[in-house]
């Protein structure tokens, strides 16, 4: 019976791990910023996953993976990991992380426009309704009446909604170019090459904007340091290979329904770790969102 839904409980498993992910890391990146936490989780995750694949796999480096695979899953890593996750962390500041993953909550409605974009995948009725639910569970939370004109405006900052929306979208493309390149491949390996493109592209960033002496200081915040250690560990290592691995066992369809939970998942630890007085019109919306994800994909 397990056997038979292992694709799914990868899946739910990855939303748990993608939950404390956010929160540590937006604990982190309020002491030393979004770029120096990008960094340094990808430097840990590289780290972890390396010593697992060393013993799981009996080699310390994905030497085995074809250039296709690395082809594919550098692009993966480049847009998902420096594009995707550089505007998500940066969101985390503007928004927190809890209003930054229900907008990620786009990632599956995005991923199906794009589908039908680049490889003319159908999009039924029901899909459209799906869509429309979700964009209405995030925008009951994300818009307010404003008083004075009678039209709606943000409840929270713009810059900090579309930094979110570009980490969704960067979500979706690194999602479909993972599925191409992977195949079978061993999912742990796989997320190794996505680290090492994360890793090439985040050095080419600090190269650029001459942040190193920056980064130096992070290192030395220990507090910052324990969430940074928490994050990489349920996020680049065993949330993203959580990922890739219940997209061998299932569809990418009904992995991002499950994996879509997040923003209900993460209400909770936002309100007992965080601090953050939520309403019931956002726990609403929340649900409202994951139900329109469901839609999208099991009707």
């Amino acid at each position: 019976m397990i056997q038979s839904h292992l694709g799914e409980i990868y899946s739910l498993l990855t939303a748990v791990f993608w939950t404390i992910t956010a929160i540590s890391f937006e604990l982190a990146g309020r002491k030393i910023g979004s770029l120096s936490v990008n960094y340094i989780r990808l430097v840990i995750g590289f780290v972890l996953i390396s010593i697992f694949t060393a013993f799981s796999r009996g080699m310390i480096l994905p030497l085995d993976a074809t250039a296709s695979a690395w082809i594919y899953l550098s692009i993966s890593g480049l847009i998902g990991f420096v594009i995707g996750d550089l505007f998500l962390f940066q969101a985390y500041l503007e928004i927190g992380s809890r209003i930054s993953m229900l907008i990620m909550a786009l990632v599956p409605p995005i991923t199906a426009v794009l589908g039908f974009i680049t490889m003319r995948e159908m999009i039924s009725f029901s899909d459209f309704i799906g869509m429309a639910v979700t964009i209405l569970g995030i925008s009951a939370v994300v818009l307010v009446k404003n008083p004075e004109g009678g039209n709606f405006q943000f409840s929270r900052s713009i810059k900090g909604i579309a930094y979110a929306f570009v980490g969704a979208l960067g979500q979706s493309l690194g999602l479909i170019f993972s599925k191409i390149g992977m195949g079978s491949y061993d999912p742990f390996a796989a997320t190794q090459i996505r680290i090492i493109a994360g890793l090439i592209g985040f050095t080419v960033v600090f190269i650029f904007m001459k942040r190193w002496d920056k980064l130096k200081e992070a290192v030395k915040n220990k507090e910052a340091t324990k969430y940074l250690f928490l994050g990489s560990l349920f996020g680049p290592f065993l949330g993203v290979s959580f990922s890739l691995l219940a997209i061998q066992y299932t569809t990418t369809g009904v992995s991002s329904t499950i994996t879509s939970i997040i923003p209900v998942l993460i209400i909770p630890l936002s309100i007992y770790v965080l601090k953050e007085k939520v309403s019931p019109k956002e726990i609403v919306g929340a649900v409202i969102s994951v139900i329109g994800v469901s839609i999208l994909f099991v009707i």
